[in-house]
Protein backbone atom coordinates (compact mmCIF):
# COMPACT_ATOMS: atom_id res chain seq x y z
CA UNK A 1 0.00 0.00 0.00
CA UNK A 2 0.95 3.89 -0.24
CA UNK A 3 3.36 4.47 2.29
CA UNK A 4 5.13 8.20 3.15
CA UNK A 5 7.59 8.11 5.82
CA UNK A 6 8.95 11.66 7.08
CA UNK A 7 12.29 12.17 8.97
CA UNK A 8 14.98 14.55 9.68
CA UNK A 9 12.57 17.22 11.73
CA UNK A 10 14.53 18.82 15.21
CA UNK A 11 15.49 21.81 16.94
CA UNK A 12 17.31 24.32 15.60
CA UNK A 13 18.26 28.05 16.74
CA UNK A 14 16.65 30.98 14.31
CA UNK A 15 18.65 31.29 11.26
CA UNK A 16 19.52 27.47 10.91
CA UNK A 17 18.77 24.82 8.65
CA UNK A 18 17.38 21.31 8.08
CA UNK A 19 16.63 18.71 5.66
CA UNK A 20 13.65 16.80 5.90
CA UNK A 21 13.42 13.70 4.03
CA UNK A 22 10.38 11.91 2.33
CA UNK A 23 10.97 8.35 2.32
CA UNK A 24 7.92 6.50 -0.86
CA UNK A 25 6.73 3.04 -1.48
CA UNK A 26 3.83 1.29 -2.69
CA UNK A 27 2.75 3.40 -5.58
CA UNK A 28 4.79 4.41 -9.09
CA UNK A 29 7.14 6.92 -7.30
CA UNK A 30 8.95 8.24 -10.13
CA UNK A 31 5.90 8.97 -11.80
CA UNK A 32 4.27 11.22 -9.00
CA UNK A 33 4.11 14.84 -7.61
CA UNK A 34 4.91 14.96 -4.58
CA UNK A 35 3.79 17.79 -1.93
CA UNK A 36 5.38 19.03 1.22
CA UNK A 37 2.50 20.64 3.92
CA UNK A 38 2.87 22.05 7.18
CA UNK A 39 0.55 22.51 9.95
CA UNK A 40 1.22 24.25 13.55
CA UNK A 41 -1.35 24.07 16.46
CA UNK A 42 -4.38 25.79 15.50
CA UNK A 43 -3.28 26.70 12.45
CA UNK A 44 -4.75 25.55 9.00
CA UNK A 45 -2.80 23.17 6.91
CA UNK A 46 -0.13 25.33 4.84
CA UNK A 47 1.20 23.86 1.43
CA UNK A 48 4.87 24.64 0.93
CA UNK A 49 6.72 22.93 -1.92
CA UNK A 50 6.45 20.16 -4.54
CA UNK A 51 8.17 18.56 -7.01
CA UNK A 52 6.47 16.99 -10.45
CA UNK A 53 7.31 13.90 -11.93
CA UNK A 54 9.57 15.63 -14.49
CA UNK A 55 11.99 17.29 -11.63
CA UNK A 56 10.36 20.50 -12.03
CA UNK A 57 9.57 22.56 -8.68
CA UNK A 58 7.23 25.13 -6.83
CA UNK A 59 7.16 26.64 -3.70
CA UNK A 60 4.36 29.32 -1.95
CA UNK A 61 5.65 32.48 -1.56
CA UNK A 62 6.38 31.73 2.60
CA UNK A 63 9.39 29.48 1.90
CA UNK A 64 10.71 30.79 -1.75
CA UNK A 65 13.97 31.01 -1.56
CA UNK A 66 14.66 29.91 1.86
CA UNK A 67 13.58 25.96 1.02
CA UNK A 68 14.39 23.59 -1.57
CA UNK A 69 12.75 20.27 -2.67
CA UNK A 70 14.38 17.42 -4.80
CA UNK A 71 13.78 14.35 -5.37
CA UNK A 72 15.70 10.64 -5.73
CA UNK A 73 13.79 8.78 -8.27
CA UNK A 74 16.18 5.86 -7.58
CA UNK A 75 15.37 5.78 -3.59
CA UNK A 76 12.11 6.55 -4.01
CA UNK A 77 12.82 9.83 -1.85
CA UNK A 78 12.19 13.80 -1.92
CA UNK A 79 14.38 15.86 0.50
CA UNK A 80 13.29 19.58 1.51
CA UNK A 81 16.21 21.92 2.40
CA UNK A 82 15.09 24.27 4.51
CA UNK A 83 17.75 27.53 5.49
CA UNK A 84 16.67 30.37 7.30
CA UNK A 85 14.78 29.04 9.03
CA UNK A 86 12.26 31.51 11.28
CA UNK A 87 10.21 31.55 14.58
CA UNK A 88 7.07 31.81 12.21
CA UNK A 89 8.58 28.23 10.82
CA UNK A 90 7.92 25.39 13.86
CA UNK A 91 5.01 22.81 12.82
CA UNK A 92 4.06 19.59 11.98
CA UNK A 93 5.46 18.93 8.56
CA UNK A 94 4.23 16.08 6.14
CA UNK A 95 4.97 15.12 2.59
CA UNK A 96 1.92 13.95 0.54
CA UNK A 97 0.80 13.36 -3.17
CA UNK A 98 -1.88 15.82 -4.05
CA UNK A 99 -4.87 13.82 -5.91
CA UNK A 100 -4.16 16.03 -8.92
CA UNK A 101 -0.33 15.51 -9.73
CA UNK A 102 -0.32 19.04 -11.72
CA UNK A 103 -2.42 20.82 -8.44
CA UNK A 104 0.49 20.35 -6.28
CA UNK A 105 -0.68 22.60 -3.49
CA UNK A 106 -4.27 21.18 -2.23
CA UNK A 107 -6.36 17.93 -2.34
CA UNK A 108 -3.66 16.09 -0.58
CA UNK A 109 -4.71 12.64 -0.94
CA UNK A 110 -2.22 10.30 1.04
CA UNK A 111 0.38 11.90 3.31
CA UNK A 112 2.44 10.27 6.16
CA UNK A 113 2.71 10.65 9.77
CA UNK A 114 4.91 14.09 9.87
CA UNK A 115 8.00 15.24 11.39
CA UNK A 116 8.22 17.94 14.28
CA UNK A 117 10.18 20.99 13.23
CA UNK A 118 11.10 23.65 16.49
CA UNK A 119 12.89 26.72 15.77
CA UNK A 120 14.00 28.38 19.00
CA UNK A 121 16.71 29.97 20.63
Amino acid sequence: QVQLIESGGGSVQPGGSLRLTCTASGFPFEYTTISWFRQAPGKEREPLSCVYSDGHSNYTDSVKDRFTISRDNGEGRVYLQMNILRPEDPAVYFCAIPRHGRICFRDFHYYGQGTQVTVGP
